[in-house]
């Protein structure tokens, strides 16, 4: 039974306590902002654990309407619970940088995700909405460098068009009288239901409509690109959950973003981008599962998407600790890092065998659900196709990243400068709850949503079925070593149908000269 409440001391939203840290930390001096950023969305975890579920705090709107913003259920709770524990680690990480903004949007970006999980009507969800893509952006812009600056743009334009597709949907809804967020796959599937679904779609990063992630997120701030890499894709499909549960052509897309993102990642040598095709690759776990609707799929995006959060802030988080200490993104400039940087490369590896699947990591016990519901549904094809993605995914970054960076010959890498003890902090918590979570899964299970028969991750056909699969991809890495180095080049993805059209004649005309030269597509990359 639903408890209608006012907003007390007691009864927080945890979203406004993180925008309330991120505009503290906007004008109090530096002294101060490290503390705040470190210490303050500890506040909002603590709002979230005394939640009681079953709580709906309204809000008197304009003409009659209610405005639902604090609504608490097993969904919205453990997303929220998620969210908030991001944001603690995602301040730590970030408390040593000194620009105000980047403080204000990260803080400001969290408490907005944390505002649309815990929306149940349309109109408070479309407005975090917004400002969770606005706050993004300037994550993006702080960077303040040519290509950030581009991005940005192209950001900005991307996330224009998929917030007023789901506006105009929403107007359809709240123009008929439908003012309360409520699942749609049922139907009818009308215009509303094709508008929402398509700016959902996009902030999920659904291909074709994926670009603008690893257009964007490599050219974050090193700090910024930890936030982004965890919260616009996982409110996304909290949202996918929440609204279009057992959709059935979702399935196929996730099927097709697992796959197309481990592909892309394979030939990648930029370091973050490589990692953006793999938040694609991931959240394509999730959304097959959306798609498939059962409980037990329902529950395997819903853990998946805890655990990505914890694996992939953590695989980012490493890569900015190596850019800032060297200044280099390219994995092939890279080499010798596990002597010179011991911490990150164990921080990495706990990451890359998270994200893999490898047991008793936090991965492997939310991944195997999605695959085991596939299974269990009678989708043979999906369950095998899943898997080769996850071979994907072992071979790019557990392999490929961790040989080329950490543990190939020297390449006489400088280390610059210190990395500053708190990153280490957010990477050592970060780590820890990787392995706890792939020790002790009921940390996690006890915790998700929909009922379900019991799930054991730890039986011997699960095991053995995740060995097989990641020795089908050790084999030909080992085989084929020499080969496997990445080479500088750009990987043309489906963002060059819109950003073809705004090359200008000058740039024509430069490509047309220099497109027998070697680096004319990387020149070209730079100039759109």
């Amino acid at each position: 039974m639903m408890t209608e409440v006012t907003m007390t001391m007691s009864n927080l939203h945890p979203g406004f306590i993180l925008i309330a840290v991120g505009l503290i930390a906007l004008f109090v001096p530096k002294s101060l902002r490290r503390p705040v950023l470190a210490a303050g969305p500890l506040l909002g975890l603590g709002a979230v654990l005394t939640l009681a579920p079953g709580t709906n705090a309204t809000l008197p709107f304009i003409n009659g309407i209610t405005l639902h913003y604090l609504h608490v259920d097993a969904l919205s709770w453990i997303f929220a619970l998620i969210f908030c524990m991001m944001a603690a680690i995602g301040g730590i990480y970030a408390c040593h940088n000194s620009n105000r903004m980047e403080a204000f949007c990260s803080m400001t970006y969290a408490g907005s995700a944390l505002g649309v999980t815990l929306a149940q009507d349309w109109l408070t969800l479309i407005f975090f909405s917004e400002l969770m893509a606005a706050t993004s952006l300037f994550l993006i812009w702080c960077k303040k460098t040519p290509a950030s600056r581009q991005a940005g743009y192209r950001y900005l334009l991307v996330h224009m068009f998929g917030g007023n597709l789901l506006l105009a949907g929403i107007f359809l809804k709240v123009s008929a009288g439908d003012y309360l967020v409520m699942p749609l796959a049922q139907g009818p599937w009308d215009t509303a239901f094709w508008l929402i679904c398509l700016g959902i779609s996009i902030n999920a990063a659904v291909v074709p409509l994926h670009a603008w992630l690893v257009d964007a997120y490599p050219e974050g701030t090193v700090t910024g690109s930890v936030f982004l890499s965890s919260f616009t894709t996982k409110v996304a499909v909290y949202c996918l959950i929440r609204i279009f549960a057992g959709t059935d052509f979702l399935i196929w897309f996730g099927v097709l973003m697992a796959l197309y993102g481990a592909c892309y990642a394979i030939m990648e040598n930029d370091m973050r981008r490589l990692l953006s095709y793999h938040i694609v690759s991931q959240v394509g776990f999730m959304v097959a599962g959306v798609g498939l609707g059962t409980a037990m799929a329902l529950n395997g995006a819903t853990a998946h998407a805890f655990s990505h959060i914890l694996y992939k802030s953590l695989l980012f988080m490493c890569a900015g600790a190596i850019i800032y200490a060297t200044g280099i993104r390219k994995i092939n400039q890279l080499g010798g890092l596990a002597k010179k940087m011991p911490f990150t490369f164990w921080c990495f590896v706990i990451a890359a065998l998270s994200i893999s699947g490898v047991p008793l990591f936090n991965g492997f016990i939310s991944k195997s659900i999605t695959i085991s519901a596939a299974a269990a549904a009678h989708y043979g094809s999906v369950e095998l196709l899943l898997q080769l993605a996850g071979v994907g995914t072992f071979l790019s970054i557990a392999l490929k990243m961790i040989y080329f960076i950490f543990l190939a010959p020297d390449n006489g890498v400088v280390i610059k400068r210190e990395v500053p003890k708190n990153m280490y902090v957010a990477m050592g918590i970060g780590a820890t709850l990787c392995v706890l979570y792939g020790v002790y899964p009921e940390l996690l299970y006890r915790y998700l949503p929909f009922t379900m028969e019991p799930y054991h991750p730890f039986t011997v056909d699960h095991i053995t079925q995740s060995i097989e699969m990641l020795g089908m991809a050790m084999l030909p890495f080992m085989m084929y070593l020499p080969k496997m180095e990445p080479h500088t080049a750009l990987s043309l993805d489906t963002d060059w149908f819109y950003r073809k059209p705004f090359c200008g004649h000058r740039d024509r005309a430069v490509l047309s000269v220099l497109c027998s030269k070697p680096g004319a597509w990387q020149y070209l990359g730079g100039i759109i």
